[in-house]
């Protein structure tokens, strides 16, 4: 039988599936009696599940992440699709098709890596031209930034993401760096290929979305410094360094691109080019949020519910079809 994805799910349907399960916990209702919460997912989504009526036994069956087989029923929930467990039983990887459980990206990895390379392939700078060769020619590096996310939720939380959000902003940077003259080119190109390339370590994507013990103990921008600073000694061992005062700002931009100190930069922005990158970033990843919530969206309704990184319910209609 096919799989009933989470996007067709419907309040009011009696489900008997397997899905993935992530970060169950045990919980106690008001009057004491045992309760699990648990995400429940697959390519198209994730939603909110309770198992009322658990026991420390079903609990202690279940993996932080996994596959299950529930049977159960799906209803509204403060205006939010919710599932409510009757039964769960614990499902092998080896028994699934795991491409319908991790959201992907729609584009093609090789076309985007080829022209990624091709945009890459115009820094003239000798010593920044030598460190991004070194990344690209580290395979294994490669093929992770080719399959992880851009992240766990917010944008390009789908195998390929990375290398998709990177695409994109390099192709806004080759097409706006021509009205700055006075903007670095070589920095901002090197910097954007690099700016999150710790990600590749910070999470975990062979299952389920996660962060490793190194991510959730250091994050992505000290991952990805340390990396910039391996293959700067490695270039410099074969005899092209990078100059000392180039990598400090390719490092400051890599620092810097998050924008705020709120948003977990540990410093704000303070040349030109890590300016243009933090805006480019936060334009892509602000992008992916905006069209992700109106396509999930499969209310009928003319907004979407409140998006609550973004601040704000959005406007679906398209007045313009022929776009």
């Amino acid at each position: 039988m096919a799989h009933l994805f989470i996007n067709d799910i419907k309040p009011g349907m009696q489900i008997n599936d397997v899905y993935m399960v992530t970060q169950p916990l045990l919980r106690n209702t008001t009057r004491g009696d045992l309760y699990i919460a648990m995400y429940l997912s697959d390519r198209t989504g994730k939603v909110n599940a309770r198992m009322w009526q658990a026991s420390q036994q079903i609990y202690d069956q279940l993996p932080s992440e996994g596959f299950v087989q529930i049977r159960g029923n799906s209803e509204l929930y403060k205006d939010s699709l919710q599932m409510v467990v009757n039964d769960i039983q614990v499902v092998e990887p080896a028994q699934v098709k795991l491409a319908d459980y991790l959201p992907r990206t729609e584009k093609n990895i090789a076309e985007m890596f080829q022209q990624l390379k091709e945009m890459l392939g115009v820094i003239k700078d000798p010593g920044l031209r030598a460190l991004v060769g070194e990344f690209l020619s580290d395979a294994d590096l490669m093929r992770n930034f080719c399959t992880a996310p851009g992240g766990m939720q917010v944008h390009h939380a789908y195998l390929g993401g990375l290398l998709e959000h990177v695409h994109n902003m390099l192709q806004v940077a080759v097409a706006i760096l021509p009205l700055y003259p006075k903007v670095q080119r070589d920095l901002v190109l090197a910097a954007i290929f690099v700016h999150d390339l710790g990600k590749t370590t910070e999470l975990s994507y062979e299952m389920a979305f996660s962060y490793t013990d190194e991510g959730q103990l250091l994050g992505h921008l000290v991952q990805g410094t340390r990396m910039i600073y391996q293959k700067a000694d490695a270039v410099a061992s074969k005899g092209t360094p990078v100059d000392p005062d180039v990598l400090n700002s390719l490092i400051h931009i890599v620092l810097a691109h998050h924008g705020e100190y709120e948003f977990g930069s540990p410093k704000l922005p303070a040349t030109a080019e890590a300016f243009m990158v933090n805006y480019i970033d936060n334009l892509d990843a602000r992008m992916n949020q905006v069209v992700g919530a109106i396509d999930t969206d499969p209310s009928p309704d003319a907004w979407t519910p409140y998006v609550r990184t973004l601040e704000t319910r959005l406007f679906k209609k398209r007045p313009l079809q022929s776009n």
